[in-house]
């Protein structure tokens, strides 16, 4: 376990070096919500217990661990540090929040009480960690949070819960690309279907952190530098009606040394010689000519980055033949069309299906590369679908992913737990009835042991006096 955050709490939130500490400032927590009032009722209750007991400067020691792995599965990816982290380095009550805190707890509670409350920060807090990202398991504490009793239990709810979603997000991101393989691009389009704007912030970066290589979500991707990807969704295809509609026809090339004054004539005429090839008759008669205006006018706007939804009308016998006309139309200038869009039917059928007609076009008129344009599948993906695909044989190279990652469909929490395991110096634990549920006591030092090979074989945990394991 490494001493992440030891003296996170020592510096500023001014920008400025710290006076006890003399490191750099830690910008508060990326959500504006998160502050010392997102927490439960009964953390500033025990505070102020503890405060009436004298008991409010005790050392306290707690863990905080997961009790089961999540999906059924063997393994969690730990997530949600950095946040805990800009949390404790800018923890501070305001005077508004002060004066809520009057009006919510019961008016026995004295006065001097809110003076403490008003000078509390977590200067003398301290944070040991797992490395965010890590690979964890049940039991072994993901963090070790020291300090002064009341300060660390009002750390309690707000810990857990900027750990607990990010780690089952992290870790069904990272099981979805188990499956689809290293080599697939996986993409979050889960926005709309996050349970809330914090959510789909909060997915969009750990589905990142799971292994994804991209969102949709362009507020993630200016907040955290993820990579954006995104094209047009079947609205922009039905609301046009004829390429009479394009105004502007006109498209430079890509060096700039040539413009084309009529795009949509170039754009039929390449359908025209699609619609004659000897190799691809009777595969399409007349395709969908409001689909092929939407996607000429497409390219006409992003000509570097040309991606059609394929699957508004029918795929093999409009859509398909439709983007390769604009695609080959964009070539004739210079440019690559970025692929296709599959977001209904049997993917894998008609993922083989387009990949044929690609090398096709390429084998008949000779246009090399043109076999291998990206296919992209979405259509409410998961772990099972991604499976039966790979299973079924298909073409597709990335997968964009949203309901079943973000809202975590299959398990709807972690579970994580912040457990008292010691104060002053005395080793403290949970007894239950429930074998499961009682804690591991004292102060713990996690070990992560490799084989010769270099492959971990399993996760220890000493008392902190003992010493570490030796090798042989």
């Amino acid at each position: 376990m490494a001493a992440a955050a030891a003296a996170a709490a020592a510096v500023t939130a001014n920008g400025g070096p710290s006076a006890n500490g003399g490191l750099p400032s830690i910008d508060g927590p990326t959500n504006p919500m998160v502050t010392p009032l997102l927490t439960d009722l009964y953390q500033f209750t025990m505070a102020y217990a503890y405060w009436k007991a004298g008991k409010h400067q005790d050392r306290a020691v707690f863990d905080l661990f997961f009790r089961k792995n999540p999906f059924g599965g063997e393994y969690t990816i730990f997530g949600g540090l950095e946040e805990c982290i800009r949390f404790i380095a800018n923890f501070k009550l305001r005077e508004d929040e002060i004066s809520f805190l009057r009006t919510t707890l019961p008016s026995t509670c004295e006065d001097a009480f809110f003076d403490y409350l008003r000078g509390i920060d977590c200067s003398d807090v301290e944070v040991y960690a797992i490395s965010e990202g890590s690979v964890v398991f049940p039991k072994i504490p993901l963090m070790r949070v020291e300090g002064p009793t009341a300060v660390v239990q009002l750390l309690e709810t707000p810990f857990v819960n900027l750990v607990n979603y990010a780690s089952l997000v992290a870790t069904n991101a990272a099981r979805h690309r188990f499956v689809a393989g290293r080599s697939k691009n996986l993409l979050e389009f889960g926005l709309r279907r996050a349970q809330g704007p914090d959510g789909g912030v909060s997915a969009s970066r750990y589905s990142y952190v799971g292994g994804f290589d991209a969102t949709s979500n362009v507020a993630a991707g200016r907040i955290f530098g993820i990579p954006l990807r995104g094209t047009h969704s079947h609205a922009f295809v039905s609301s046009f009606m004829s390429p009479d509609e394009i105004i502007d026809k006109t498209i430079c090339s890509c060096d700039g040394s040539v413009t084309c004054e009529d795009f949509v004539s170039r754009v039929q005429s390449w359908l025209n010689k699609l619609q004659w090839a000897e190799s691809l008759r009777g595969i399409f008669g007349e395709t969908n000519q409001s689909e092929l205006a939407a996607f000429t006018s497409y390219a006409l706007a992003f000509p570097t980055n040309f991606l059609a939804l394929v699957d508004t009308y029918d795929v093999m016998r409009s859509g398909i033949p439709n983007f390769c006309a604009v695609a080959l139309a964009l070539r004739d200038l210079g440019y690559k069309a970025a692929g296709i869009r599959l977001d209904s039917g049997d993917l894998a059928y008609l993922s083989i299906e387009a990949r044929k007609f690609f090398y096709t076009i390429e084998k008949e008129f000779g246009v090399t590369g043109f076999g291998k344009m990206t296919i992209t599948a979405s259509n409410d993906l998961n772990e099972e679908t991604l499976d039966a695909l790979n299973k079924q044989g298909h073409e597709v190279d990335a997968f964009g992913i949203g309901t079943y990652l973000v809202t975590c469909y299959a398990q709807a929490a972690l579970g994580c737990v912040f457990k008292l395991v010691e104060i002053n110096g005395q080793p403290r634990m949970k007894l239950s009835e429930d074998v499961s549920k009682v804690s591991i006591p004292c102060k713990k030092r996690c070990y992560r042991l490799y084989g010769r090979e270099g492959y971990p074989l399993v996760d220890i945990m000493s008392g902190e006096n003992e010493p570490p394991p030796k090798i042989k």
